[in-house]
């Protein structure tokens, strides 16, 4: 039995549809250090330094977005904190998405687009430090909620510091 209201149909959000026409390497990096200096791994005892940073931009298509994601991974010897390797990598993709209300789309391009990115930049770590001569890296999960949150906090401060200032 259909609940109809003078038998008009009942009102539905709109669908949301995404999906990941491509994903590319923009920039990868890596130095190893170590093997530079002549040093041999087993006389080191690594630290693992991870920065991850996003940006989005609309492309010129009707519903498509490009996402990068941005990681550096630094590893230095607890010792002296003497570098042992530089990882760099710019990883994107871009999105087809309908469906999302425009003052939800910037937090869905920075929190649901890299978290579907970062099992692959995961992987792409693993083997180039692998590859590099290193035990493999196998990168913790990243929260990019906590991310997007610390960012907008960031820009809020920034905000708010110039109107705090002494004027001349």
């Amino acid at each position: 039995m259909a609940d109809d209201t003078n038998g008009a149909a009942p009102q539905q959000a709109p669908q949301l549809k995404m999906q990941i026409l491509g994903q590319f390497i923009r920039d990868l990096s890596f130095e190893n250090i170590l093997v530079q200096k002549g040093i041999g791994a087993a006389q080191v005892q690594p630290e693992i330094q991870v920065q991850v940073s996003l940006d989005a931009r609309k492309r010129t298509v009707e519903n498509q977005y490009e996402v990068l994601t941005k990681f550096k991974v630094t590893s230095a010897n607890a010792a002296d904190k003497s570098p042992l390797f530089i990882l760099e990598l710019e990883y994107g993709g871009i999105f087809h998405i309908e469906g999302i209300p425009e003052e939800q789309m910037h937090p869905f391009l920075m929190i649901e687009c890299p978290r579907m990115l970062f099992p692959f930049v995961r992987r792409i770590v693993s083997d180039v430090t692998t590859d590099g001569g290193f035990p493999q890296l196998n990168l913790d999960t990243v929260d990019f909620v906590a991310l997007y949150r610390q960012e907008l906090a960031r820009r809020a401060a920034h905000i708010q510091k110039p109107a705090d200032q002494p004027t001349n």
